[in-house]
């Protein structure tokens, strides 16, 4: 296709806006601009997660075991969706700020044109096939009688969501930290008003929490296509600037890759680990996956100013900007580190209250829930750390380590410590929190030698000083231009 018959590709004036302070304003402020709100976004993601819990408990333990169990599965296929549009995000960010706007919009269109591809294949194969595909995964029988449907609709919800993530890794790409959280408010009081009106109001099973999940997927989508529908703007979707031209498309694909198989691995070892806690009792899977939830708490807000610090890092590589890049992942940090210690000691104060909410009117669910908790909390700092690194790694577009880290933390740290004390212990349930507790810390502690051994060679490099990763020098002055 000639360069005349391609749409034109330009900045809004926002858009330029946004992009100038990025790479110019300062970095604590660049931070603190575009992570809160992801942090926000993040965090009433986990707040609809545990909400989504507690109804399922008020239709029976054996609910929110079910929903626990099939819910992992779920998130190991849609790491596809998501590795997708986190790798690729991150060159759309990379080209932006290399002021590349041409590949922008190619690379958002032809982004968009994989997922309907990837979505249109995995209803095909899974859809028909989906107690077979339960059984594959060693779900409990028990779960897939009751969860079929459920697992059958979350399937819809999840391609829809494919959509959506890309949609969010681009409005986050741009900077519109604030347009994300409020369309999440949006699609949460859309989720949590339509789950409790099918729960409460009409007393009905499982499958219609994910009915509730496809409504407010399908108003965050239609936003989607409102927003993305500009023409002339770099970041609109136009069919004619969809392109399969290698150097188009095989950065994307490269880079995403990792991010599928770290994604898709991490949550193929939560499923490992969900199918070895039934050795003791399928509640041992509901309040594991409660533990995670309250654990969610601490690490979602964490996880917002990863994505926000990565797609800040990507950007200054992408204009030449290595030196702010550090800079950037060291003001990351230092917030992470803050998140994990307040919000680790806030959960583990309220735990009795929390565990209350979802345990019930059964005193011995409650003590499991918190009897696991105890020792996930133990990783809320150390999962800073690996949060602050992997945004650094993505940034510099070092997906294999990504990959490298959460699949130790997974099939070293966890599987194996989980088999241990199954075999050679006496623990019982407890040896589910252990685990987490051992996997969070060592993954933390690996995550810190791989950072510090990359900056060392980002520093050597481009000949930058090792002190440009600390930002607190300047920490005075932090409200003027850097």
């Amino acid at each position: 296709m000639s360069r005349q018959l391609l749409p034109k590709a330009v900045l809004s004036a926002k858009d330029q806006h946004f992009r100038e302070f990025a790479l110019h304003d300062n970095m604590w402020k660049v931070v603190l601009y575009v992570g809160t709100p992801l942090a926000l976004y993040q965090s009433l993601n986990q707040l609809f997660k545990i909400f989504d819990s507690m109804m399922a408990a008020h239709i029976s333990a054996g609910s929110v075991s079910a929903v626990a169990y099939l819910s992992q599965i779920s998130l190991m296929l849609s790491a596809l969706g998501g590795g997708l549009a986190i790798g690729s995000s991150l060159k759309i960010s990379e080209a932006y700020g290399a002021g590349d706007f041409d590949l922008v919009k190619k690379r958002v269109s032809t982004l968009f044109a994989m997922c309907a591809v990837l979505g249109a294949v995995i209803l095909a194969l899974l859809v028909p096939f989906t107690p077979w595909f339960l059984r594959l995964a060693r779900t409990p029988e028990a779960f897939i009688s009751e969860g079929t449907l459920y697992f059958r609709l979350e399937l819809f919800g999840m391609v829809i969501s494919f959509f959506n993530n890309i949609y969010i890794a681009i409005e986050r790409a741009r900077g519109n930290s604030g347009r994300i959280l409020r369309l999440n408010m949006a699609v949460i009081a859309i989720k949590m008003s339509s789950t409790a009106l099918f729960v409460y109001g009409f007393q009905c099973g499982i499958s219609m929490i994910s009915t509730a999940t496809i409504l407010s997927q399908l108003f965050l989508l239609a936003a989607a296509v409102r927003n993305m529908n500009q023409k002339d703007n770099a970041f609109g979707f136009s069919m004619k600037a969809v392109s399969l031209k290698p150097a188009v498309t095989f950065p994307m694909i490269g880079l995403s890759i990792p991010v599928i198989a770290e994604k898709m691995a991490f949550s193929f070892g939560k499923v490992i680990i969900n199918s070895m806690s039934t050795i003791y009792s399928s509640l041992t899977v509901g309040a594991l996956g409660i533990s995670n939830n309250i654990g969610g708490i601490t690490t979602m807000p964490q996880n917002g100013f990863q994505e926000g610090g990565s797609a800040i890092i990507s950007q200054s590589v992408g204009a030449g900007k290595p030196r702010r890049a550090l800079k950037a992942f060291g003001c990351v940090l230092a917030v992470n580190l803050v998140i994990g210690i307040v919000l680790m000691a806030c959960s583990l104060y309220f735990l009795d209250a929390l565990s209350r909410l979802f345990a019930g009117h059964d005193p011995a669910f409650q003590k499991m829930i918190i009897s696991i908790y105890r020792f996930e909390a133990l990783g809320a700092i150390p999962l800073g750390v690996t949060a602050s690194v992997m945004a650094l790694l993505y940034g510099f577009g070092k997906t294999k380590l990504t990959l490298a880290i959460n699949f130790c933390r997974v099939f070293i740290f966890r599987v194996p410590v989980l088999w241990f004390l199954q075999s050679f212990t006496s623990m019982g349930s407890l040896s589910v929190g252990v685990v987490m507790a051992v996997s969070n810390i060592a993954t933390g502690v690996f995550a810190l030698i791989i950072g510090a051994y990359e900056i060392v060679r980002i520093c050597r490099r481009y000949e930058i000083p090792l002190s440009a990763p600390f930002p607190f020098s300047g920490f005075q002055k932090a409200w003027g231009k850097s």
